[in-house]
């Protein structure tokens, strides 16, 4: 495999993690995708840039190199399923839309798969976890922020519009319930947003496995409707004029949950 991931290391408590912002393809997904599905559409698009004022903030932040058409990097493993109802899976068949992602009978090998599962999945989660035990080990805590995106309509997942911030703490879960009070509060300042906890994106994966507020790691995870930053549809061009004023809200929410967490531990 080329380059699965890109890893810095920041210098405060916090991890971003960014699993779906890749573009990279296999040449048997490539090979197999149906003509819909070459543009990528439901890919995070932009989501490194949108954070790129992470790194000065002192964060550390991976992200994925490869599409999660090759393999989604938010999924268990053992491909069993986190929500009811239409969703993806580890290795995703459909489009958000429900249409086939592969043309018949050119889906990847389970070989191939296994190869994708043990040379992307592994070493990005190694990262992730490897990183959050550094900050644990020197903190005495540790922040997960998965930074996620999504097109703000998609009638064959949810009814209706999404709201703008969809913040996900596995309905309490994955971090402690007085900093999801205090996201919402920050969320709440910026009127020209609407926001939700714990509505259709509850936290995937990474978030429900590694958050653990019993023993001081806290996870959220942010499903940021795409309609805040860039135009929707192709070629999914990044909007400054959408984008900075997001930023700002992004920012204020990234202090937010630093400041609750020198709050709750001194430091």
């Amino acid at each position: 495999m080329d380059k699965v991931l890109s890893f810095h290391q920041g210098r405060l408590p916090l991890l971003i993690s960014m699993p779906h912002a890749g573009l990279g393809l296999t040449d048997a997904v490539r090979d197999g995708l149906v003509d819909q599905a070459r543009s990528l559409p439901d890919t995070d698009w932009h989501i490194p840039r949108l954070y790129d004022f992470a790194r000065d903030l002192g964060a550390s932040v991976v992200a994925a190199e490869y599409s999660r058409f090759v393999i989604d990097l938010n999924r268990p493993d053992d491909d069993k399923p986190l929500y009811v109802g239409a969703t993806t899976g580890l290795y995703p068949a459909t489009l958000f839309d429900g249409k086939p992602l592969f043309k018949e009978a050119l889906e990847p090998s389970g070989e191939q798969r296994q190869q994708y599962l043990e040379q992307i999945w592994r070493p990005y989660h190694n990262t992730v976890r490897t990183e959050l035990e550094r900050l644990h080990d020197q903190f005495g805590y540790a922040l997960l922020w998965d930074a996620h995106s999504i097109r703000s309509l998609i009638p064959h997942l949810f009814d209706g519009k999404l709201p703008d911030f969809n913040l996900g703490t596995f309905n309490g879960a994955s971090c402690d319930l007085q900093l999801a009070e205090r996201l919402q509060r920050v969320c709440g300042e910026f009127a020209d947003y609407t926001h939700v906890l714990n509505g259709r994106f509850k936290g995937g994966y990474i978030t429900r496995h590694y958050g653990n507020p019993t023993k001081h790691i806290h996870a959220v995870q942010l499903e940021l409707a795409q309609s805040t930053y860039m135009e929707e549809v192709e070629p999914f061009t990044y909007r400054e004029d959408l984008a900075q004023p997001t930023q700002v809200a992004l920012r204020r929410l990234l202090e937010a949950t630093l400041q609750w967490a020198r709050e709750r531990y001194g430091r």
